[in-house]
């Protein structure tokens, strides 16, 4: 497979809104909604202050995504991100092409000068904290928590 990592462009969108679709299948505190999909892609893809998709492409087909939100910390000091999204197509996973996704999208934001970044993961997907763990990653005693605004 020769799968490359890129930047995502404004015709990958149908192919991102569908592997948007993967990811919330399996996660339990979300839900697959394409037009909301479509409309938060459109609004990093058509913004690069907001953040930065990246994809692993063969040919045209996307096989995979992740997406870098840009927020400024105090802590930091300056530009840090929140790693979202990332998903590879099932059936071109246990390839590596997720770990070289991520490989691609951590030295993209290095040279972006992002200082750090952040991510959440599904507390019962163990090979997704394996692959975080490797690429860099290392737990926080931080919790998650939310509010749906709207």
């Amino acid at each position: 497979m020769n799968a490359t990592p890129d930047a995502a462009r404004a015709e990958d969108l149908p192919q991102l809104v569908e592997l948007l679709g993967v990811l919330f299948t399996q996660e339990a505190e979300l839900a697959p909604d394409p037009a909301k999909q479509e409309r938060g892609l459109r609004l990093i893809l058509e913004n690069r202050a907001v953040g930065r998709i990246y994809v692993l492409r063969e040919g045209e087909r996307v096989l995979g995504m992740v997406n870098i939100l840009r927020t400024v910390s105090t802590a930091e000091g300056g530009p840090t991100g929140l790693l979202e999204d990332f998903v590879v197509r099932p059936e071109c996973r246990g390839r590596g092409l997720g770990a070289r996704l991520l490989a691609y999208a951590i030295e993209c934001a290095r040279a972006d000068g992002l200082l750090r970044l952040i991510l959440l993961t599904d507390g019962v997907n163990a090979d997704a904290q394996r692959l975080y763990e490797r690429a860099g990653f290392a737990r926080s005693g931080m919790l998650p928590m939310r509010v749906k605004l709207r």
